[in-house]
């Protein structure tokens, strides 16, 4: 079996595991924790592989994806700009109408509560427009 025949073969949590275990630094700590919290405050979500390498977490369309860079891993939620951001978590991709951003970097304090509400009100914006 090749390798992309492998990486077929496998569920996208397993993908998203496999992604979490190779990066053996902080930026795998990190999105493992980020992980965890969609997770918790979401647990209907559904995750996602796509864009040939992207973790993705869904309900009633994207929440948000979880790239590692470098020296960040970005939380991009695709409805970010809808949403209320009282803690003020965004802090990358603020140009546009759509996409909003956070960028972890190494040292990072993840805001945890502030992160789970935000998670919470895309979820709620996602099904809000699914059942009109």
């Amino acid at each position: 079996m090749t390798t992309s025949g492998a990486a077929e073969a496998r569920t996208p949590s397993q993908l998203i595991d496999a992604r979490i275990a190779e990066l053996h630094d902080w930026r795998g700590e990190t999105l493992g924790r980020l992980r965890a919290l969609i997770r918790q405050a979401d647990p209907g979500v559904v995750e996602e592989w796509k864009w040939r390498g992207v973790p993705v977490w869904s309900h009633a369309g994207i929440i948000c994806t979880g790239e590692t860079y470098k020296a960040v891993v970005k939380m991009t939620f695709a409805k970010g700009a809808a949403l209320e951001d009282p803690s003020g978590l965004f802090n990358s991709s603020l140009e546009g109408n759509t996409r909003r951003a956070i960028d972890f970097r190494e040292g990072d304090k993840i805001d945890e509560a502030a992160l789970t509400a935000l998670i919470r009100a895309a979820v709620a914006l996602n099904t809000a427009k699914s059942s009109r």
